[in-house]
């Protein structure tokens, strides 16, 4: 955050890091020019007081200085709360663009990787022309490609609260984001340098003076118009780049002349605006505007595509003539709107394939603005009329025009539809139990509690987006907390009942969510059972024997603790996958995982390569959420390389090495994975269902606090009260933990199961060969290495209860001593040097953050502080947007 030029401390910090110059540079850039705002806005004192901070968390966290964790906590005490919220802001802002820097640098990486390699030479080991050409070997080259067309990748974003930032604070850092690699791309000097150095300042000043807080809580549209917004920038071009990347290595120098092979294999899905369980805010209404939201904006950016295709199709027709096809399309184009056709007419003199792609343009305007006399009826007239283009210039020579850009939005078609992503609803199994009850009682046409009318009015608004925008824009019903068949057949009773005397009945796929340990235990039961349900045996006939089950990682881990969760999760995807195998189904699992460990979070893409045999089969579904879909989505290079990386684990996974692996390692380990299960549970059951835990939980973590903070629709809790984890959602218990710097629910109980088996060799072995024990102990070590002891014991020291604070602590340590042996390492991370050096290098700067929301809870729990309730609370709540910042992951 230096001002001037990184003293010899920095230098040896940085050194020691082995911080690579471009990312140095950076670093170094947008520290600097944070020390002159911090200067120019607070003064001198402010930044000394910045620096003086920073100077002691290093020395404390680096063990240099024994003195320096306590002058730490002394200068943040001796600070009163205007100047604390400031160097909270300080930092926060810091991370911010430190945050940028590093995404930048991977950018750049990813950009010299790619300019480096000659052409169709293979992107990386995890690459989608690496996978397929790995399955060719295995498989033969017609069963690879088989298997290619029948990819499936569906991302589903949901709008959890787990992005702390404001969505001006986001916008700031983008606009910074912009800058800085601006300075890469432009190679500046001089004059430009200085003014990019300009801009920069002027951004960072902005981001500086812009309150971290919102005041309100979002509405669920605004969660709906923030994804949209990723859209946009990102999703509307990446997933088109994806393919058109692949088709190019696969067809090679044919690629531009030849049809494409790649089949788009990516379907965006949403449950903002549809998940109803436990968010009051998700109404019928709601529903239906965030459908027509997410088309409006889908529609804009077809139409804005197609023209800019028209805009290159200056092809004169005696050159390049149009087909009697294409003809007879432009025809019944003047049919339809004789002023249209005129106008295009007009702009395109002598240029046919020009002017019916303007038409065409004009009809998907006319589809957005509910013209009914030029609007498409659905996504396949419009994919109808392209293909004639298509299949026009093709016959008139011109095949690289014909699968150029008009390719590109033949895919985005495809991929997109008039839907952009389906809206998947969410309820609760009970809210359906109780409608049927109220139903039962009063009859469909009675008096019925205004949340049962809610229930029918919900698929009353799924027969209307249907009816508008198609099957494919709402069909799936998920139902929480699926205990039994009857909570399936609830759904299909529930919406007779919402269309009683009505033909229109809407398609509707139940879905089970099997979320707790009990739940998938008997989840092949439950699933078999419902096999005897007549609505479920005629959708199966009708979708052709296709099944989605989903599987709930954040309920589970909180209901045993994150290791028995992760074996319990495996084995019943395993069994789930016997039985629709059995049955001649066609499974697809969907893996509610969240971004945080706790919560099924960590690398996708190694995830899925751990997973049993005939459990992917070529499709992978899961949720992306909160700060997730920014990270992984936010920038198109990024969102390009994750969509890769994954879509080539989903095709490799079914692979005959990847399953022969994953299934000998399920036997040979079977004994071990019972023991580690039995171990983890109970330790993890010996400290949550210890008398007066939940009132512990919340008076040394931040939790009441974090549900103050207006970072999204839905409550943080079930009920009013945390008695019981069991109202407590998973979101708020992981971010609880992180915010207290232990992030115990992605590691609780894994210490005490590995030195219960003893056996180092046994353990580094399975570590080798068990892709599962090997990716799970991975994440843990990044969720230890993230942790911070001291600071630790200090959040626990807030409750009085020193026998759960030991419980703990000495798990904390065991946890980190036999993952360090497992893994044959000396420290955490030592083995992975770029995520080991990111890690150390924040830190000492989220340690400071920490010791100011310590400051602030402490006085909160304690009463005794002089400063206002709300003043408190302002000062904790700037920090967590700060620790989330550093930590780079929440709920």
């Amino acid at each position: 955050m230096s001002a001037t030029t990184p003293d010899e401390d920095d230098l040896r910090d940085l050194a020691r890091h082995e911080v690579p110059e471009p990312l140095r540079n950076d670093v170094r850039v947008l520290g600097e020019h944070l020390g002159r705002v911090l200067r120019e806005a607070g003064g001198e004192e402010l930044y000394r007081d910045v620096e003086r901070l920073r100077e002691l968390a290093i020395r404390a966290h680096d063990g240099s200085d024994p003195e320096a964790f306590a002058e730490a906590e002394r200068l943040v005490a001796e600070m009163d709360l205007d100047r604390a919220e400031q160097v909270a802001r300080a930092f926060t802002c810091y991370f911010h663009l430190a945050n940028v820097a590093e995404e930048n640098h991977r950018i750049r990486i990813l950009h010299e990787r790619e300019s480096a390699l000659p052409p169709r030479q293979l992107t990386a080991d995890d690459s989608l022309p690496a996978a397929l050409q790995q399955l060719e070997e295995e498989v033969g080259a017609e069963e690879a490609r088989r298997r290619l067309q029948e990819l499936e990748f569906r991302p589903v974003l949901t709008a959890h609260p787990t992005e702390a930032r404001r969505p001006a604070v986001a916008r700031a850092i983008r606009r910074i984001a912009e800058l800085v690699a601006e300075r890469d791309r432009l190679h500046i000097g001089g004059t430009s340098l200085a003014e990019n150095d300009r801009r920069l300042l002027f951004e960072i000043d902005i981001l500086w003076r812009t309150s971290p807080l919102r005041t309100d809580k979002p509405t669920v549209l605004d969660e709906v118009q923030t994804v949209l917004g990723v859209f946009e920038s990102t999703f509307v071009d990446v997933f088109t780049a994806v393919y058109r990347r692949l088709d190019d290595w696969l067809l090679g120098e044919r690629a531009g002349v030849t049809a494409p092979v790649v089949r788009p294999f990516g379907r965006l899905g949403t449950w903002i605006g549809g998940d109803r369980d436990g968010n009051p805010n998700v109404t019928a209404r709601i529903t239906r505007e965030a459908a027509t939201l997410a088309s409006s904006a889908v529609l804009t950016a077809l139409e804005a595509s197609a023209r800019r295709v028209a805009e290159r199709l200056t092809l004169e027709a005696t050159g390049t003539p149009p087909s009697p096809a294409l003809a007879t399309l432009w025809r019944r184009q003047r049919m339809l709107s004789e002023a249209l056709a005129d106008a295009t007419a007009g702009e395109a003199p002598g240029e046919v394939h020009r002017r019916v792609l303007l038409v065409v343009a004009g009809r998907i305007a006319a589809t957005r603005s509910r013209d009914a006399d030029l609007a498409y009826a659905n996504p396949a007239e419009l994919e109808a009329d392209l293909a004639v283009v298509q299949a026009s210039l093709l016959e008139a020579g011109a095949p690289r025009v014909a699968y150029g850009a008009l390719q590109k939005l033949i895919w985005q078609v495809q991929t997109f539809g008039f839907h952009l992503a389906e809206l998947e609803v969410r309820q609760h199994s009970q809210v359906h139990a109780a409608a049927l009850a109220d139903i039962a009682e009063h009859g469909v046409d009675g008096p019925l509690a205004e949340r049962t009318v809610e229930v029918l009015d919900t698929f009353r608004a799924l027969g209307a987006v249907q009816r508008r925008f198609g099957q494919a824009a709402a069909r799936r019903y998920i139902v929480s907390f699926t205990q039994s068949a009857e909570h399936l057949a609830a759904v299909h009773e529930l919406a007779a009942h919402a269309f009683t005397g009505s033909d229109e009945l809407p398609v509707v796929d139940a879905i089970p969510l099997f979320e707790t340990f009990a739940d998938l235990e008997a989840s092949v039961d439950i699933l078999e059972a419902s096999l005897e349900v007549p609505a479920v045996r005629r959708r199966l006939a009708e979708n052709g024997g296709r099944i989605e089950v989903m599987l709930g990682y954040s309920d589970s881990s909180k209901d045993v603790g994150p290791l028995a969760a992760t074996l319990a999760l495996d084995d019943a995807q395993a069994r789930i996958a016997a039985w629709a195998q059995g049955h001649g189904l066609v499974l697809t699992l969907f893996h509610g995982r969240g971004g945080a460990l706790g919560r099924g979070g960590g690398p996708a893409n190694r995830a899925v390569l751990a997973q049993p045999p005939g459990s992917v089969d070529g499709r992978f579904k899961l949720t992306e959420q909160g700060e997730v879909i920014f990270a992984r989505y936010g920038d198109p290079t990024i969102a390009a390389r994750h969509i890769e990386q994954v879509a080539a684990a989903t095709l490799l996974a079914a692979a005959p090495s990847v399953e022969r692996q994953n299934a000998e390692a399920k036997e040979r380990y079977a004994d071990l994975a019972a023991r580690l299960e039995g171990t983890s549970r109970r330790r993890f059951h010996e400290l949550v269902r210890a008398d007066g835990f939940p009132q512990w939980f919340a008076e040394v973590t931040p939790l009441e606090e974090l549900g103050l903070l207006p970072i999204g629709s839905r409550p943080a809790r079930r009920g009013l009260s945390v008695s019981s984890l069991d109202d407590l959602r998973a979101i708020p218990w992981v971010f609880s933990w992180s915010q207290a710097r232990i992030n115990l629910a992605g590691w609780y109980g894994l210490g005490s199961a590995l030195a219960e088996v003893g056996d180092e060799d046994l353990l580094r072995e399975a570590y080798a060969t068990w892709p599962l024990l090997a990716t799970f102990v991975d994440n843990v070590e990044m969720s230890l290495a993230k942790t911070d002891e001291r600071i630790a014991e200090a959040y626990l020291a807030l409750g009085d209860r020193d026998d759960l604070a030991a419980l703990v602590l000495g798990e904390l340590r065991l946890t980190r001593e036999w993952v360090n042996r497992v893994t044959g390492s000396t420290s955490l991370l030592s083995r992975r040097r770029i995520l080991g050096r990111a890690v150390a290098l924040r830190s000492p700067y989220v340690d400071a953050l920490s010791l100011l929301q310590l400051r602030a809870l402490r006085a909160l729990r304690t009463g005794d502080a002089p400063e206002s309730t709300d003043d408190l609370r302002r000062l904790l709540l700037l920090t967590v947007n700060g620790v989330s910042a550093g930590l780079q992951n929440t709920g």
